[in-house]
């Protein structure tokens, strides 16, 4: 059997079209036509990409007397989820519920404080009869209150985890057209995507802007604290934006990489999670006992910026010492 029926047949057994084993060799569907109907032959380094995608030698394509392919090809196929169009808008569709939930989690933790914040504010105006420590006790259970409604959400969102699971954490193949139908769906969406990422992007960083201005022009406590109010409520705000729109753009990227469940982009994630969900609960806990120890929570609001610096500076070294 020659090299270019061996493309063919391998390329049928596992359910491809030309189009998309062009797209995996990073090539026309020209090109893969030509092959397999003996009009060209591919390259050395063709012929090895061929062989990883495959998972054959390329002692079996390139001779024409070894006819039987490798077993490493079977015990793939054996191993491997078959993931049909049906299959694949369920996985997209629980993974925006799921993003939901998370959302609705993240900004009420982001905005626990907020009522806190606002009610030292209308203490240190004399608004609304407060004293500084009825403020704080309010704004103390308010915290309490929306962290516990925020961690109910989290547990929620976990309810996916098994509907997910094929496509996140195993290893699959997409069924005939569908890597061409979410190809489409991936290149329309784009435009959504990265408008939306730019919105929330520029509410993140302008959201110390107000903050900043009232420090410089005012300076009374009232005012820097109905503005670090405002800070969280646009940080909240683009959370709300960003968050679902990047679950969309991630659930058709993961559709669309079959095959490569265990990426550096997919750990990363992974990691990044697993912190996120011991450092902020951690976060909250350090913030609540500096203010309640000191009384001073004019000042101790700012654990919140360096904490969010500290986060990230912690993620790159995570990544700096997994490549070391």
């Amino acid at each position: 059997m020659i090299l270019a029926d061996k493309i063919t047949l391998l390329r049928k057994q596992l359910g491809w079209s030309q189009e998309e084993l062009a797209e995996k060799m990073n090539v026309s569907r020209q090109s893969v036509s030509k092959w397999e109907s003996t009009n060209s032959i591919p390259d050395l380094s063709r012929v090895i990409m061929l062989a990883d995608i495959f998972e054959v030698s390329t002692d079996y394509l390139l001779k024409d007397d070894i006819e039987i392919v490798d077993t490493t090809n079977e015990n793939k196929a054996s191993n491997t989820v078959q993931i049909n169009l049906e299959q694949a808008l369920k996985y997209v569709d629980n993974k925006m519920a799921m993003s939901v939930l998370t959302t609705k989690g993240v900004v009420l933790c982001v905005c626990s404080v907020i009522p806190l914040f606002f009610f030292l504010a209308m203490a240190e105006t004399n608004r609304l009869n407060l004293t500084g420590d009825i403020a704080a006790a309010f704004g103390v259970v308010s915290i309490l209150l929306m962290i516990s409604l925020g961690v109910s959400f989290f547990i929620k969102a976990n309810q996916y985890e098994s509907d997910i699971a094929p496509i996140e954490n195993e290893s699959f193949e997409l069924a005939y057209g569908v890597h061409s139908i979410f190809d489409d769906k991936l290149r329309k969406f784009k435009p959504i995507y990265s408008k939306r990422l730019s919105v929330g992007i520029f509410l993140f960083i302008t959201s110390a802007v107000p903050l900043l201005l009232v420090s410089i022009l005012d300076g009374s406590s009232g005012s820097v604290l109905m503005m670090i109010t405002v800070l969280m409520l646009m940080i909240a705000t683009g959370i709300y934006i960003v968050a679902p729109v990047s679950a969309q753009h991630e659930a058709y990227n993961n559709i669309l990489k079959d095959n490569c469940v265990n990426t550096v982009k997919t750990r990363r994630e992974k990691r990044a999670e697993q912190l996120a969900a011991f450092y902020w609960p951690l976060l909250t806990a350090i913030y609540l006992g500096w203010s309640l120890w000191t009384m001073n929570w004019g000042i101790t609001w700012v654990i919140w910026p360096v904490g969010a610096v500290l986060f990230a500076a912690l993620v790159g070294l995570m990544e700096f010492l997994d490549k070391d």
